[in-house]
């Protein structure tokens, strides 16, 4: 456990970070191209759906890493209130924007499929609503840290504002099973195989996924290191104030 708070040192996190990101983001590069393409050029229409449903692979991968982005900005602020580290907390404000690309897509692309599908670009659906709670959590966040000049003190609070959020996260993955009703269809991926789509569409999908998973992880990085960078210049800027 030890070396595992080692990276909570900035010097310690820049140097890992800089050797990891080159290669988070070639994975990731890799692994949307070959999903991508694969998905949208080489698997059929469906029999209901038609070519519609190959919005699945940037619909599903968006909304998973969106309550996922916030999950990961849970853990980095409860370690920050536990543990007072400043990259966790600097990690979780820099997630915070890529969480939010990632549900605005997810509602955008949801709409482009409900419409055929359901006759109406939105429905107030129990996954839908708190999805859209959920973005505004992420607004909300990003807001919070730009109205308080203290940086503790906004970690503090944006802590509290991403734990109250996580319910809405929460929500937005198992909604379906809290309320059985609404139009949103049931888990796409599930560990009960046959709840499953069709292999043909399985495959890619789990592909273009890992790619989204790799590139938050890439982007988060990234984010981090300039959240950093900008402290240190901040601290620069103030020490010579001083003298």
């Amino acid at each position: 456990m030890a070396s595992i708070w080692e990276y909570a040192n900035p010097r310690k996190f820049m140097a890992t970070s800089a050797a990891l990101l080159p290669w988070t983001a070639g994975v990731a590069a890799l692994c949307l191209v070959t999903g991508l393409v694969w998905g949208f050029f080489f698997t059929p229409d469906d029999f209901r759906q038609g070519s519609t449903v190959k919005i699945i692979y940037v619909h599903v991968p968006s909304a998973i890493m969106a309550i996922n982005a916030w999950l990961m900005m849970l853990v980095a602020s409860l370690i920050w209130v536990i543990r007072r580290h400043h990259v966790s907390a600097l990690a979780a404000k820099a997630a915070a924007p890529v969480g939010m690309v990632f549900t605005l897509i997810a509602l955008a692309t949801g709409a482009l499929w409900g419409q055929p599908m359901w006759g109406t670009w939105w429905e107030w659906d129990p996954r839908l609503t708190s999805f859209l709670i959920l973005f505004l959590f992420y607004l909300g966040y990003m807001a919070l840290w730009e109205a308080i000049d203290n940086p503790d003190s906004a970690a503090d609070l944006t802590a509290v504002l991403c734990l109250v959020g996580s319910v809405f996260a929460v929500i937005s993955r198992y909604a379906l099973l809290f309320w059985n009703q609404g139009l949103h269809q049931g888990a796409t991926l599930s560990l009960d195989r046959e709840q499953n789509i069709a292999n043909v569409f399985w495959y890619p999908l789990v592909i273009t996924l890992a790619g989204f998973g790799f590139l938050f992880i890439a982007l988060v990085l990234y984010r981090t290191q300039t959240e950093i960078r900008a402290r240190r210049l901040k601290a620069l800027i103030a020490q010579e104030r001083m003298a």
